[in-house]
């Protein structure tokens, strides 16, 4: 099977159901950062594949759902208004990631200032992934009432969630934050 189909060639691509549509759809910008944030995702893996740290096993397993569940979000923004989306979020997903930002920031310092996005490049990484994350909640928003509120939340949480996974490996590897008055 060949990867490349030209059906793209003069700027329209296919939403979930055949629908074309411009590359500058608001569905595509919404589902394509929401690839850009799994992406990212997997680069901020990739920094801690060769480390070795308490914990190191449960932020891959809590991603590798992530991971799958932002392939559900992007699948749902590719649906056009009226279809029956596919793959969707539940309210268990949401509570799923707000326990464990829970459970990972009630093992950091308190924070007293910002924090500079830094560390170990994993923790960077991370920090990348939420402004990203960030962005695709501001793109789901721009299409409008059509979008499932529980794809709003999922990605807002998201971004809650990669703020503290960042400050969480980086506490778990030592590296210092830095704040803006430092």
């Amino acid at each position: 099977m060949k990867i490349y189909t030209k059906t793209g060639d003069k700027g329209t691509t296919s939403l979930i159901y055949g629908q074309r549509v411009a590359k500058t759809d608001l569905r595509v910008e919404a589902y394509g950062t929401c690839d850009e944030t799994n992406s990212m995702i997997g680069l901020a893996l990739s920094y801690i594949n060769g480390e070795k740290f308490q914990g190191k096993e449960m932020i891959e397993k809590v991603y590798h759902k992530i991971q799958t569940n932002l392939f559900h979000v992007g699948a749902e923004l590719a649906t056009p208004k009226g279809k029956e989306v596919k793959w969707s979020l539940s309210s268990a997903d949401i509570e799923e990631m707000e326990k464990q930002i829970d459970e990972w920031n009630a093992s950091l310092p308190e924070l007293m200032n910002f924090i500079l996005p830094s560390g170990h490049p994993s923790g960077a990484a991370f920090h990348v992934a939420r402004t990203i994350a960030r962005r695709a909640e501001r793109c789901a928003v721009a299409i409008g009432e059509d979008v499932n509120p529980l794809v709003l939340a999922y990605l807002n949480r998201l971004s809650d969630l990669l703020f503290v996974t960042a400050r969480y490996v980086n506490h778990l590897l030592g590296q210092k934050e830095q704040t803006l008055h430092e």
